[in-house]
């Protein structure tokens, strides 16, 4: 029977380990925190937060826009999260102005001084978010990455960084972001729940 679940134990077993090499990182966790800031205070602000990734990403996206628009764990207001997700949008811009520009072409459109971003890429290279980035600094937003790997150039990009410690198959970093989704707006809930308006 054992030898029937061994590779349950190394695939769970190597998921474990990415995410006890994070919780041992301080730096990341202090950014984890103040990532929740931030998205809290814009909130707070009368701001909005846009969300994008490809592929497992996009999912991530748009789950995590949905945590904050729809319900987490409290009832409470709806905030404004908005994953760039819509398939004719994403299509229409697609065969318009190339696949790399279909995120930052809903920056442009949507985004304002104040907003966030939330960038999601596991090599942290991927070219459409990498243009939602610089679209959201242009306009003064705020950018906050999940990575893996180096973090790739979309590290140099981001206001906050959080990186996945794993340079191996992508589920592994995929599997951790949705961690530290949950975190996030779990973070935000609770903020936006015990802090005044400012």
């Amino acid at each position: 029977m054992s030898e029937r679940h061994a590779w349950v134990k190394q695939e769970l077993g190597q998921a474990q380990e990415v995410l006890n090499r994070f919780l041992a990182d301080e730096q990341q966790l202090e950014k984890l925190v103040y990532a929740t800031e931030l998205m809290a205070h814009a909130l707070r602000q009368g701001r909005k937060i846009l969300s994008c990734g490809n592929g497992g990403s996009m999912s991530d996206a748009m789950h995590f826009a949905e945590e904050l628009s729809g319900r987490f764990r409290n009832d409470r207001p709806a905030y404004a999260a908005l994953a760039l997700s819509d398939p004719a949008y994403l299509t229409c811009v697609a065969n318009d102005f190339g696949y790399a520009a279909v995120f930052a072409r809903g920056v442009e459109a949507l985004g304002q001084r104040g907003d966030v971003l939330l960038a999601i890429s596991t090599s942290g290279n991927s070219a459409n978010v990498l243009k939602a980035a610089e679209a959201a600094r242009q306009r003064q937003m705020s950018v906050i990455a999940l990575t893996g790997n180096s973090g790739g150039q979309l590290a140099a990009l981001a206001d906050v960084e959080l990186r996945a410690p794993h340079t191996g198959y992508a589920d592994r970093i995929q599997e951790l972001h949705i961690k530290l989704i949950h975190c996030l707006v779990g973070g935000v809930e609770k903020l936006l729940a015990t802090q005044s308006p400012t």
